[in-house]
């Protein structure tokens, strides 16, 4: 049996998917198998898969439709009872496997088990994600709020870097299949909800914002992010400690937030106004007001100010470059 099974959802990612296979190909940890499902993708990505001559590698024609499905079935396929995700448009460092291993051996308590990651932005800049509230490098453990690190900077928890004990993935019934943004971060928090997390700085692995065909690149209005529901009707039952309320409260109000955000970009200031009523934060105020103010301007003068940041940007990039490239010593 693998130790680990890797699930990659394939769906029109031909030019990225042979180099998320590569990089698993390349771990220091080699018991494993890796499951592609894909969801009936019209380019060469089932070919470019297929072409892998190693017996450890599985394809299977997606049944249902979506990404959350997509998991759900590699899910079902897998023969270990450890299950790592990755997406077919990121990759992962060599160790990446045996640090999550390590990790469940070492937190057998813990829900869910992830590693840091280098975010890859469309100028090829690679940073490292802007975490908080986790202790710095070396350190690795249960990290000390799963709400507040998800709140006041990037989610600890990303699908290309977690492995989960397929025994949790069974009693959270998997990916929600009823909404096409947030269903990741709703199984992260329904997790959170219930059990600790483990981190390691260690195994990272690197989130390649410039591949096309990403869900967060669609606009299409968003009535409310899944997770949140959840939330609010957990607080209401009495259901969660107090001392994560405080944290799971603001990590709610982010993710209303970020949906205006969604509703702004569709054209649907309405939705994003009427999300943002609902919000009720202590430490994101600013941002909050800062959402509700594009919700009262008109969308062209929202879609002016976003070609003008984004020519700004690209200009700043290349002064960046050509500033390198000056910089760079000549060869004699």
């Amino acid at each position: 049996m693998p130790s680990v099974s890797v699930v990659i959802p394939l769906y029109n990612k031909g030019p990225h998917i042979a180099r998320a296979i590569q990089s698993v190909l390349n771990q220091t940890e080699q018991n494993f198998e890796i499951i592609v499902v894909d969801g009936q993708s019209t380019d060469e990505g089932p070919k470019t898969v297929k072409s892998f001559e190693d017996p450890r590698i599985f394809f299977f024609d997606q049944v249902g439709s979506g990404v959350s499905s997509a998991r759900n079935e590699g899910i079902s396929h897998s023969r270990s009872d450890f299950i790592a995700f990755l997406d077919a448009d990121d990759e992962w460092m060599p160790d990446h496997l045996e640090t999550l291993l390590r990790l469940r051996e070492s937190y057998p308590e813990a829900g869910a088990y992830t590693t840091a990651y280098l975010v890859k932005y469309p100028n090829f800049q690679v940073k490292m994600a802007s975490f908080h509230a986790i202790p710095g490098k070396p350190w690795e453990g249960l990290l000390p709020s799963y709400f507040k690190s998800a709140a006041f900077g990037s989610p600890p928890v990303w699908t290309s870097v977690v492995g989960i004990p397929k025994r949790v993935l069974t009693e959270m019934r998997g990916f929600n299949t009823d909404a096409w943004w947030g269903e990741d971060t709703d199984l992260w928090g329904r997790i959170a909800l219930k059990y600790p997390i483990a981190f390691s700085w260690d195994g990272m692995g690197i989130y390649h914002t410039e591949a096309s065909n990403r869900a967060c690149n669609r606009t299409e209005p968003v009535e409310e992010n899944i997770f949140v529901r959840t939330a609010k009707e957990a607080l209401e039952a009495g259901e969660i400690p107090d001392a994560m309320q405080a944290d799971l409260r603001e990590y709610v109000a982010k993710k209303q937030i970020e949906t205006a955000w969604f509703n702004i970009r569709a054209k649907r200031a309405d939705l994003a106004r009427t999300v943002l009523k609902k919000c009720v934060t202590r430490e994101l105020i600013r941002k909050k007001y800062w959402a509700l103010f594009w919700a009262y301007v008109p969308s062209s003068a929202y879609e002016l100010a976003s070609t003008t940041r984004q020519i700004s940007m690209d200009i700043l990039y290349r002064a960046q470059e050509d500033y390198t490239n000056i910089r760079k010593p000549r060869k004699i």
